[in-house]
Parts: C-alpha cells; structure tokens; sequence
C-alpha cells in the first residue's frame, strides 16, 4: 500500500467550516476513481458526519521531505551567517 495526502475544504455554507490535509493509504494508482474513494472513506471515518459535504481538492503522494505530514519541526545547526552591512548613506 502506498500512502498519500488529501487536502479538503467545506464550502462555504457548511454549518462546521474545515480545510486542511490528511494521511491516507490506498492500493489503488493514483488519479483513480478508487483512489478518491479511498480518501473520502477515510475523511468520512476521521472527521465524522460534519465531513459529508467536504470536498477534497487534491491528492498527492506522501514523501519523506514534506514536513507538513508529519509533524516534526527541523533544526537547523548550520552556523548563522554573516549579514552585510550596509553602507549610509551620505547626503550632501
């Protein structure tokens, strides 16, 4: 099974208002008829009845560098760098 991410979004009249992105796994290829289904049975179990007139956007593939999936913020250890000062300006 592979794993993807869903972005959804209710419209604008619903009574709960949502968007946002989800995890899914599906064996179906993606762009498929199955694949959407896939998504939509997993936001129906995630979010409830309010998600019914949710409407997903996209699906993509999940990757490792996509730290919006995940969760985990990246610290950088790099040392700073040395920021150019400007030159003033001379009026005369």
């Amino acid at each position: 099974m592979a794993a993807y991410l869903a972005h959804y979004r209710s419209p604008a009249a619903a009574d709960v208002r949502g968007a946002g992105a989800f995890e899914f796994e599906s064996e179906a290829r993606m762009g498929t008829k199955d694949n959407l289904h896939d998504a939509r049975l997993k936001m129906l179990e995630t979010f409830g009845k309010d998600a019914a007139s949710w409407n997903i956007e996209k699906i993509e593939r999940k990757t490792a560098k996509n730290s919006a999936l995940d969760g985990q913020l990246e610290l950088d250890f790099r040392p700073e760098k040395k920021r150019r000062r400007r030159r003033t300006k001379e009026y005369w």
